[in-house]
């Protein structure tokens, strides 16, 4: 079978086609690609004195880092961070973008107010939270007129950083619902109006199935943003506080070894095991969709 010759219009359309996707692939290879292998190999070595060069050592490292209490204890402050923020972002988000999404007086001033924290900076927002959480002059005790340490706290830290996570994402939450809102036909509220279906009967029998594609795609994106935490307990908490080892997230105790330390072997290591935790979640979670997610 011969081969048709392109024509010149054809030719102009693939250069400039590749013009444009060039940039594109250089990018994936050069910030994707390139540093998941690398990371790879860095879990394989172990890093050189003054941090010069890797000597190959195998698994050693993942066997040392499965061997150290802090790291099954840095997995599972990362799991209660994400227990508080998941949920309660996801269920707040849903409650204000139901109702946001009727044709109210001022409701597009509120969503601006409550997608506002999404574009503050995080050294910012850290630094309002540090003041509100003080245990001296905080804003938070003296109308409460109590002296609790809310990031000193180690019994309570974790929450503390908690509440901060679900502020900080409900406003990103609520606007991917309310667009999953406006894509519900409204015949189905309709009929359910003429069926005498209350509000409520209809939030769980309409809403919230119709809805479950949505839904399903914020949790699983704010579980993997979640596990993946690392800014914002690296600006609320110091490295003195003694609450920091029942808040620290995998990635912060990966940036404490890589870049403090300087053991780039070793936190490529973590990394490697926080990813797999990740994966095997995100399988289950697509397992789950055939069960829990509803395609009108």
């Amino acid at each position: 079978m011969t081969k048709t010759k392109m024509t010149a219009a054809e030719k102009n359309a693939a250069i400039w086609a590749w013009a444009f996707i060039t940039p594109t692939m250089l990018g994936l290879i050069v910030l994707n690609f390139y540093p998941i292998f690398n990371t790879v190999w860095q879990s394989l070595c172990k890093t050189g004195d003054f941090g010069r060069g890797n000597t190959f050592v195998g698994l050693a490292n993942y066997a040392t880092v499965l061997q150290q209490a802090e790291t099954w204890q840095s997995l599972w402050n990362t799991i209660k961070y994400a227990l508080i923020e998941v949920p309660f972002g996801v269920v707040i988000a849903l409650v204000l973008a139901v109702f946001l999404n009727k044709k109210l007086p001022g409701t597009s001033a509120y969503r601006t107010i409550f997608f506002l924290p999404m574009v503050c900076a995080p050294a910012a927002v850290a630094m309002v939270w540090r003041w509100l959480y003080n245990q001296q002059f905080g804003l938070l005790n003296n109308i409460f007129h109590v002296k609790v340490g809310w990031i000193n706290d180690p019994k309570i830290a974790w929450i503390s950083i908690g509440i901060i996570g679900v502020w900080s994402i409900i406003g990103y939450n609520m606007v991917l619902f309310i667009s999953g809102l406006q894509e519900i036909p409204h015949d189905y509220y309709e009929a359910a109006d003429i069926d005498g279906a209350t509000g409520i009967r209809q939030f769980f029998y309409i809403t919230i199935p119709l809805l479950s594609p949505t839904t399903f795609f914020i949790v699983q994106t704010r579980l993997i943003g979640a596990l993946t935490v690392f800014d914002l307990m690296f600006m609320v908490m110091d490295k003195t506080n003694q609450a920091l080892k029942q808040v620290q997230s995998v990635v912060y105790l990966f940036y404490q070894y890589a870049f403090t330390n300087g053991n780039r072997g070793y936190g490529a290591t973590l990394v490697m095991v926080l990813l797999a935790f990740i994966l095997i979640l995100t399988f289950i979670m697509q397992k789950a969709e055939k069960k829990l997610v509803f395609y009108n």
